[in-house]
């Protein structure tokens, strides 16, 4: 990627310490992101995405930490800031779209009240200018009546306008940065589509770069830039959106592609990957996918591969491509892993 990075995550390693031993929900995660571009991050449930997007934002509790890595917003560092630090911008600069609104809106207070309440937090306007504001937004994220949106209580919503209502309150101080955890989860394809359309197109406005957490390979084809495909708490292919379904490289991208069901194919049993994913507790000695690969040989079994350069930007982490040499992500610079 040629553009200036406005989101830098160097070897991001976030652990878990549990009785029963460290658990490495990320292990060494590098992850540009441009600005003004939509980034990708697909893969099955507990590979790692949401926990990366939670270490980005500081929102680990224990025992959960971030024990490696830098993250870097715009230049600045922002791996270690204190609480009170973080806090001005954490919704001021980078903002997080969680993936179901009814449990991050506050059930007992008006939504435009809630958003405006973002608004007050990090800038200096009076009552009356934040509320401006977000009657503002909300018609910019496609809410009817705007209005008389402001004072309903979330029960009182739809699951659609929730969700428009949770990506006005991201977006109502121009942040640099968006992360979108699974937007469209729960949601029907119709306003699935409508919510997808929305953020490209406060994307190409605001030039707000977005994170879209994601495990559905459609919704990446159709709105990503560029593609991280993580499991087991690693990238294991990255690259740009056409190159990814062009020339899928990992055994594990390819498997995720083949899973979903194609209209002019009549399958009698759609694909699976066999296996499940390893208990982060007892990862294997070498590849992390190598007990579900069908092309595994003896030396994946008993060594971990890097991130092999495959092609301008694309990343395989598999020995099959070791030819090409480390890609050079952050992770191969000094300082990382």
């Amino acid at each position: 990627m040629s553009e200036p990075v406005v989101l830098d995550i160097r070897n991001l390693q976030s652990y878990f310490f549990t009785a029963k031993g460290q658990v490495p929900a990320v292990d060494g995660v590098s992850i540009q992101v441009p600005a003004g571009k939509i980034i990708g991050i697909v893969g099955e449930s507990g590979c790692g995405k949401s926990m990366t997007a939670m270490s980005v934002m500081g929102l680990l509790r224990y025992p959960g930490r971030v024990v490696g890595g830098t993250i870097t917003l715009d230049g600045r560092d922002i791996t270690h800031l204190k609480p009170k630090e973080l806090s001005k911008v954490r919704g001021n600069e980078i903002s997080m779209i969680f993936q179901e609104p009814m449990t991050s809106l506050n059930p007992v207070y008006p939504v435009g009240k809630q958003v405006r309440e973002a608004i007050l937090l990090h800038q200096k306007v009076s009552k009356e200018e934040a509320k401006k504001r977000v009657l503002e937004i909300f018609r910019d994220v496609g809410i009817p009546e705007p209005e008389k949106r402001y004072f309903c209580y979330p029960h009182q919503l739809s699951g659609g306008l929730r969700q428009r209502v949770m990506i006005g309150m991201a977006m109502v101080c121009r942040p640099k940065v968006m992360i979108a955890d699974e937007p469209t989860t729960a949601l029907d394809v119709t306003i699935e589509a409508q919510i997808l359309r929305l953020m490209k197109k406060l994307c190409e406005e605001q030039n707000t770069s977005i994170i879209l957490i994601t495990h559905n390979m459609g919704v990446v084809a159709e709105i990503c830039d560029y593609v991280y495909v993580m499991y087991a708490g690693k990238v294991m292919e990255q690259a740009e959106t056409f190159e990814l379904f062009e020339q899928t490289s990992h055994p594990y991208t390819q498997g995720l592609l083949k899973s979903i069901p194609k209209l002019d194919e009549k399958a009698e049993r759609l694909y699976t990957i066999e296996g499940v994913v390893p208990n982060l507790l007892h990862l294997p000695e070498g590849c992390s996918f190598c007990t579900r690969c069908g092309q595994a040989e003896k030396r994946c079994f008993v060594e971990k591969p890097e991130l092999y350069k495959k092609g301008d930007g694309h990343g395989v982490r598999c020995f099959a491509y070791e030819g090409g040499g480390r890609l050079e992500t952050q992770e191969s610079l000094p300082g990382g892993a």
